[in-house]
C-alpha cells in the first residue's frame, strides 16, 4: 500500500466521520432547544398559578434582581467558559437558565390572556421555523447580517433602557417592532452559523456536543425574544 492510497483512505475516513457527525449534532441542537422551551413554558405556568412563588419573585425586588443577575451570569459564563466546563455541567446550567427564565416569564400569564399567549406562541413558532429553514438552506453568506444585527441589538438595548425612564408608549411599540425584525434576522444568521459549525465537526465527542449546546442556547434566546416582542404587539391584556 503506497503513501497516496494511505492518504486517500485517511481522508475518506475523516470525511465519513464528518458526514456522520453533522446530522447527529444538528439534531442535538434542536432537541436541546425544544427541551429548554418546554421547561421554560412549564415553569412559567407553574409559577403563574402559585401565589406564594409569585409573591416571592415579584413582591420582593431583591429576589427578582437576583434571578435577573443569575440569568445574565449563566449566559455569559457558559458562553465564555464552554471549553472549560464539562458537558454535564454545561447542560445543567442550560436547564437552570431555562427554569429561571420561565420563572421570570410567568408574569405574562397575569398580563395577557391565555388565548393571545397561545396564538402568539404558534405565530412565533411558524416565523422561527421559516427563518431557521431559510438560514439552513440559503446559499447566501449571512455574516454581514450578523454584524448589522448585533449593532442593531445594542441600539435596541440602549433604547429599551432609555424608555424605562421616558415611559413612552409610542417608543415602546417601535422597540417591539424593531425587536421582531432583529430576532427574525438573528434566527436565520444563527442557524447558518450553527450549521457550518456542525458541518465541520470532526466527530460527536464532548467538545462538539458542548458547542451544539451553545448553538441551542443561541436559538433558544432568539425564539424567546421573538416571542416576547410579538406578544407585546399581538397580546391581548387581561
Amino acid at each position: 500500500m503506497d503513501y497516496e492510497e494511505i492518504n486517500y483512505r485517511s481522508t475518506a475516513s475523516r470525511e465519513a466521520a464528518v458526514a456522520a457527525a453533522f446530522p447527529a449534532l444538528m439534531r442535538k441542537v434542536y432537541v436541546w432547544m425544544t427541551l429548554a422551551l418546554v421547561i421554560t413554558g412549564l415553569t412559567a405556568y407553574v409559577v403563574a398559578t402559585n401565589e406564594t412563588i409569585l409573591t416571592l419573585i415579584y413582591g420582593n425586588q431583591a429576589t427578582f434582581w437576583v434571578l435577573v443577575i443569575a440569568e445574565l451570569a449563566i449566559v455569559i459564563g457558559v458562553t465564555a467558559a464552554i471549553n472549560k466546563l464539562s458537558l454535564p455541567v454545561a447542560t445543567l446550567l442550560f436547564i437552570l437558565y431555562s427554569v429561571i427564565n420561565g420563572a421570570l416569564l410567568s408574569s405574562i400569564f397575569l398580563i395577557y390572556t391565555s388565548g393571545s399567549i397561545a396564538l402568539t406562541f404558534f405565530i412565533t413558532a411558524g416565523t422561527f421555523g421559516a427563518m431557521s429553514i431559510y438560514g439552513y438552506t440559503t446559499k447566501s453568506d449571512l455574516t454581514k447580517w450578523g454584524k448589522l444585527l448585533m449593532m442593531a441589538l445594542i441600539g435596541l438595548i440602549i433604547a429599551t433602557v432609555v424608555n424605562l425612564f421616558m415611559k413612552s408608549s409610542g417608543l415602546d411599540m417601535i422597540i417591539s417592532y424593531v425587536g421582531v425584525l432583529i430576532f427574525v434576522g438573528l434566527t436565520a444568521y444563527d442557524t447558518q452559523k450553527i450549521k457550518e459549525m456542525c458541518m465541520n465537526a470532526p466527530d460527536t465527542g464532548e467538545t462538539m456536543q458542548k458547542y451544539a449546546l451553545l448553538g441551542a442556547l443561541s436559538l433558544y434566546l432568539d425564539f424567546i425574544n421573538l416571542f416576547i416582542y410579538l406578544l407585546r404587539i399581538l397580546g391581548r391584556r387581561e
